[in-house]
């Protein structure tokens, strides 16, 4: 069965909520997804993975194995890595909350083309935050890898290259009650 077939067959919702944790449980899910994150970007000349903590580090880490590179910690609140670091304040998220995100300054340079990996990009507010972090270490961004892929057409041009294994309107749907003016 292809991957992105599997990865629907098993895919679940829990009280509303995406279960990514609960696939990525599955050594044969996370085997495959870490795959499919990289392989659009195997013949790039990308020289480091960003991620974004939490899922996205799961994530990225294997996907930085897979091409061979490092891997480049964006980090929220409550973290510590040493040094300087540059900082971002998101856009609101699809819960209406902005997140501060930081990245340690001396682990990009001028010469690294920055993959940035995800599970799930709903509004981008996180996405474009470290693609401008990237760019302000002087490194140069190379695209974005995604698992589930919900942006809006305008987010996804300013992001581009963006590839996902699956669009959210694939997904199997869920039987929450979803109040008006929110988004899963």
């Amino acid at each position: 069965m292809p991957f992105k077939d599997d990865l629907l067959a098993r895919f679940r919702w829990i009280d509303g909520h995406a279960d990514i944790i609960g696939l990525l449980a599955d050594g044969e899910i996370l085997a495959g997804a870490v795959k499919r994150l990289a392989e659009p970007f195997e013949s790039e000349r990308v020289t480091k993975v960003g991620a974004v903590e939490a899922r996205g580090l799961i994530l990225g880490a294997g996907v930085a194995l897979v091409l061979g590179v490092g891997l480049v910690a964006i980090r929220k609140p409550g973290s510590i890595h040493p040094g300087a670091k540059v900082v971002r304040v998101t856009s609101p998220d699809w819960r209406g909350q902005e997140s501060i995100l930081r990245v340690q300054r001396s682990t990009l340079s001028e010469d690294d083309s920055v993959l940035l990996v995800d599970d799930w990009a709903e509004t981008g507010s996180q996405a474009l935050a470290s693609r401008s972090l990237i760019e302000d270490c002087g490194a140069s961004y190379a695209g974005l890898s995604l698992l589930v892929d919900q942006l809006q057409d305008d987010v996804r041009t300013a992001l581009a290259p963006v590839h996902a294994v699956v669009r959210a309107d694939e997904l199997p749907p869920h039987t929450l009650a979803i109040p008006d003016g929110l988004r899963l």
